[in-house]
């Protein structure tokens, strides 16, 4: 598989008028195009930052970021940031606003988007009268209509209640793969980097290092109904641990 972004041995040091503060060590890992990838570790470790530093949005210390040339990413949010005053077409529209490249065509490709992921019926609507997974869905359309290469997702699921986040988390991954777009996740939830992924790293506490990584195959229509799930939740939790 082709490599369409990495971190190769970075380094990030936060500054402060008292003292010095190493947030990552000489860490390195690559993501292949198509790739579902998820990043767990301890709370604080530099999860969210990983992925400040691969959308261009903070630069390390030392070290090297790469993202193949003309690949653009699209980073999703804890939150769905979704205004309350626009309609969920409107705010489906946002990044192309921003972007200065809502046109019909991008429109119709919005529209396209809505149907082909049921929101079809809730474009007039405003946030508010959705239920939270179909708030995430309508925030991860406004993501994909920019049409990133790469998502970057940033505990999107965190804010659901559990029940609500199974089913919203496994949604948004079908869309994803649906998409053939290659993602990178951070979660704290071992349970929900398993079931989603290809690849599972695991960080160290601050200064983040890679402990280790697995490659999840489980070949079942419900991972987490597989005896190899519990084997690997069982090895990541004890990685963590550690």
């Amino acid at each position: 598989m082709q490599i369409v972004a990495g971190v190769k041995d970075i380094s990030l040091f936060y500054h402060s008028v008292s003292c010095e503060t190493e947030a990552i060590r000489n860490l390195s890992f690559d993501v292949e195009d198509g790739e579902f990838m998820s990043i767990v570790g301890p709370s604080g470790c530099g999860k969210s930052t990983l992925l400040s530093i691969l959308s261009g949005l903070l630069k390390p210390t030392s070290g090297k970021v790469y993202i193949k040339e003309g690949y653009k990413t699209g980073y999703m949010l804890q939150k769905d940031h979704l205004f309350e005053w626009r309609t969920i077409f409107s705010n489906a529209c946002l990044g192309l606003e921003i972007q200065k490249k809502l046109n019909d065509e991008s429109k119709d490709k919005v529209h396209m988007l809505l149907e082909k992921y049921g929101l079809k019926q809730c474009e007039s609507c405003h946030p508010s009268q959705l239920s939270g997974g179909m708030r995430q869905r309508a925030a991860l359309i406004r993501t994909l209509a920019t049409q990133p290469d790469i998502l970057l997702l940033d505990e999107p699921f965190s804010a659901l209640d559990y029940q609500t986040r199974l089913s919203v988390s496994e949604d948004i991954s079908r869309i994803i793969r649906a998409e053939k777009k290659t993602a990178i996740l951070v979660t704290h939830d071992i349970s929900e980097a398993i079931a989603l992924s290809d690849r599972v790293i695991v960080l160290s506490k601050r200064p983040a290092i890679l402990k280790s990584e697995f490659k999840i195959d489980i070949q079942s229509d419900n991972h987490r109904q597989s005896p190899k799930f519990r084997e690997y939740f069982d090895k990541i939790w004890k990685e963590l641990e550690k």
